[in-house]
C-alpha cells in the first residue's frame, strides 16, 4: 500500500496515538498489555485497533526479517536519472521498481534524481545483474548512482505519534 495514497479520515483522540506508540515498538503486544497501560479495557483497545486497521492508519502488520539470516547481505541506496519526467516513462518506471523483490523502498524525488531506491541483495554478481537490468539496459533510464551501504546505522519505519491538537 502506497502511503502518499491513504488518507484517513479518522480524528486521532489520546488512547489512538498511544496505542500507536506501544505498536510501533512491538505489534505482537497483548490488548491485556496495550489496555492496562492506555487505561482502557481490552474490547476497547481491540476496537481501537480495527478501526484504525479499517482507515488505513494502521497500513499493515508485518514480521522484520534478518537480512543476515537470509543471505541478503548487501545494502545498496540507487540514485536513478530518467530522461525526463513525462508519466509515460515515470509510470511504466514506477511499476517496474514495485515489480523487483529486491527493491526494499523506491522514492520518486523531487530535485535533479527521478527516483532514490533502497535495495537488498546477496551479493555483488546479483546487484550487477540487477543493475544492468533496471537501469544500464534501461532505455529511459539517463544515468544511475550506486552507493554501497557500509554500516547500517540507523533502519526503520516508525514515525512519531505526536501528542494532541
Amino acid at each position: 500500500m502506497n502511503a502518499a495514497s491513504t488518507r484517513p479520515g479518522r480524528n486521532l483522540d489520546r488512547f489512538d496515538r498511544a496505542i500507536l506508540r506501544i505498536l510501533q515498538k512491538d505489534n505482537r503486544t497483548p490488548q491485556r498489555a496495550i489496555a492496562e497501560e492506555v487505561n482502557l479495557s481490552p474490547a476497547a483497545v481491540q476496537r481501537r485497533i480495527a478501526a484504525l486497521e479499517a482507515s488505513g492508519i494502521i497500513m499493515a502488520n508485518v514480521a522484520v526479517l534478518a537480512p543476515d539470516a537470509l543471505q541478503a547481505a548487501i545494502t545498496v541506496v540507487v540514485e536513478v536519472h530518467l530522461q525526463n519526467d513525462r508519466s509515460s516513462i515515470v509510470e511504466p518506471t514506477k511499476a517496474l521498481f514495485r515489480s523487483t523483490p529486491e527493491i526494499q523502498q523506491c522514492y520518486y524525488v523531487t530535485g535533479s534524481a527521478g527516483f532514490i531506491l533502497v535495495m537488498i541483495v546477496p551479493d555483488m554478481t546479483s546487484y550487477e545483474a540487477i543493475s544492468r537490468r533496471l537501469f544500464a539496459d534501461n532505455p529511459v533510464v539517463e544515468t544511475f548512482r550506486t552507493l554501497v551501504v557500509l554500516d547500517t546505522v540507523k533502519a526503520g519505519l516508525e514515525i512519531v505519534v505526536p501528542d494532541g491538537a
